[in-house]
């Protein structure tokens, strides 16, 4: 009599790493988009604000700035906590305090209490963001990492685009009365959507060596950046007070102090904040030096263009959102074909990119010298698409250099200090091209004030093309 035996079902080994699946992926980049497009959307809405709770400049210039410091100081150490409590539950964790911030936001009854909102959100954001690269990389390896790596460049930049445009429109559209209020509370269904998908789809991981959080290194990082952009998002509207000078001049001082408190635990063994080690990688350190003038060009020329467009041409917000409709569709079409540009051309499309996006900015320029005030889409739009598709060809390719050769189980602490830099650099590109913009619009007017910021950009973008040059010729 023979025996039939039933084979087992085979299952997963435990030991088998976890994998990101199409669903999970489009989740964490929907969870990437929401601080990018938070940073940016208030931009064409300040106006309506400032009406509507009667805010001065200065407290309305903390609506962004308030946001944007309290991302840049938390990013990294929330992606220590990520490694060291697992990166679903802070992802997740992050999402939920970001809708009921966001909530807040658009429930603010004075301005105060919605910079109070807005610095919690960017607290929110800061738990949450370092959890997508991470993850990435920690579910990811191979052509899936490219792709996706890729994939989170261009989410990136479309979202800081989208943004603006995003915010005209709902200020526009007025939904159910709601006004400015609808430019915050439009992430709160979002934010559930995100919470459903994230709980079914993104795998849980954490570092296989969890590193606990280094409190003095923590505490001196923020310090710097607090001292650094603080003053420069402040000073202008308040008339550079006393503070404003001894907080700049604290920053080098703080900045050196954490440094020296990192390679000190780093030497011994213990377990820095931001790992000096980890600048040793030489694709990390010429990605990061390049993302500085990027990301503070980038930010600068949403934030001017559209006070420009609206306190100078005199368009309303839908008009000024759309001006830059010819920028976020080019970027959108070449950030889909960045991927095979780069298999093909590996990182020379890098300062291609530099070159596209300074001819671009230069049109931008002369065309506000030659229509203003007649300025809008169809005046910007050679120069705006010219500018995406530059901007598309650098940003998701430099992310992915950064990141290339970061050990997994660094991935978290990497991604942190990818995201501070970039975010730091947005933080700064409103600070000093905004000031540089709003003082010289007094002397000069709007037009000059345009074209002069505009063309100090693209000293920035030339700097970018040159850093360019030293990137490893391959993406790893």
């Amino acid at each position: 009599m023979t025996e039939t035996i039933t084979p087992r079902p085979v299952r997963p080994s435990p030991s088998a790493p976890p994998v990101l699946g199409g669903l999970g992926l489009f989740t964490v980049l929907l969870a990437a988009a929401l601080p990018l497009i938070d940073f940016f959307i208030v931009n064409v809405a300040l106006p309506t604000i400032g009406a509507d709770l009667s805010a001065g400049e200065a407290v309305l210039e903390l609506v962004v700035a308030g946001y944007g410091v309290a991302y840049a100081v938390l990013l990294v150490l929330g992606g220590r906590l990520g490694d060291l409590f697992g990166r679903r539950r802070l992802f997740l964790g992050g999402m939920a305090a970001f809708g009921l911030t966001s909530l807040a936001c658009g429930l603010a009854p004075d301005a105060w209490s919605l910079v109070l909102a807005r610095v919690a959100q960017g607290a929110s954001a800061a738990a949450m963001l370092p959890q997508v690269l991470a993850t990435i990389q920690a579910t990811t390896s191979g052509p899936r990492r490219a792709k996706a790596m890729g994939l989170y460049g261009a989410t990136a930049g479309l979202s800081m685009v989208a943004g603006q445009i995003l915010g005209g429109l709902l200020v526009a559209a007025d939904v159910a009365g709601t006004g400015w209020r609808s430019v915050f509370l439009v992430n709160v269904p979002v934010v559930v959507l995100g919470l459903v998908l994230g709980a079914r789809a993104v795998p849980d991981t954490r570092s296989p060596r969890p590193e606990p959080v280094d409190v003095p290194g923590t505490v001196l990082l923020a310090t710097s950046l607090l001292t650094l952009l603080v003053p420069l998002t402040e000073g202008r509207a308040a008339g550079w007070p006393l503070w404003t000078w001894l907080s700049l001049a604290a920053f080098p001082f703080a900045a050196a102090a954490f440094y020296a408190v990192e390679r000190r635990a780093d030497r011994t063994g213990r377990t820095p904040l931001v790992p000096p080690s980890l600048f040793a990688i030489v694709s990390l350190r010429r990605g990061l030096l390049l993302i500085v003038p990027f990301s503070i060009g980038f930010s600068g020329f949403m934030f001017v263009v559209a006070v420009a467009l609206q306190q100078g041409a005199g368009l309303g917000p839908v008009d000024a959102g759309l001006a830059l409709v010819p920028l976020a569709v080019v970027f959108f079409l070449f950030s889909v074909a960045g991927p095979r540009l780069v298999t093909r051309y590996g990182t020379r499309v890098v300062p291609a990119g530099a070159v596209l996006q300074g001819l671009g900015l230069a049109l931008m320029a002369l065309a506000a010298w030659r229509s203003w005030p007649a300025l809008g889409m169809v005046e910007l739009l050679p120069g705006a698409a010219l500018a995406g598709a530059g901007q598309a060809l650098q940003l998701p390719v430099v992310f992915r250099v950064v990141l290339s050769e970061v050990p997994a189980a660094r991935a978290g602490v990497g991604s942190g200090v990818m995201i501070t830099t970039q975010q730091s650099s947005l933080a700064l590109g409103v600070a000093t091209l905004g000031t540089l913009f709003l003082s010289l619009s007094t002397s000069l007017g709007m037009r000059d004030a345009l074209v002069t910021t505009l063309l100090v950009q693209l000293a920035a973008v030339a700097s970018t093309g040159l850093l360019s040059l030293r990137l490893p010729r391959t993406v790893a």
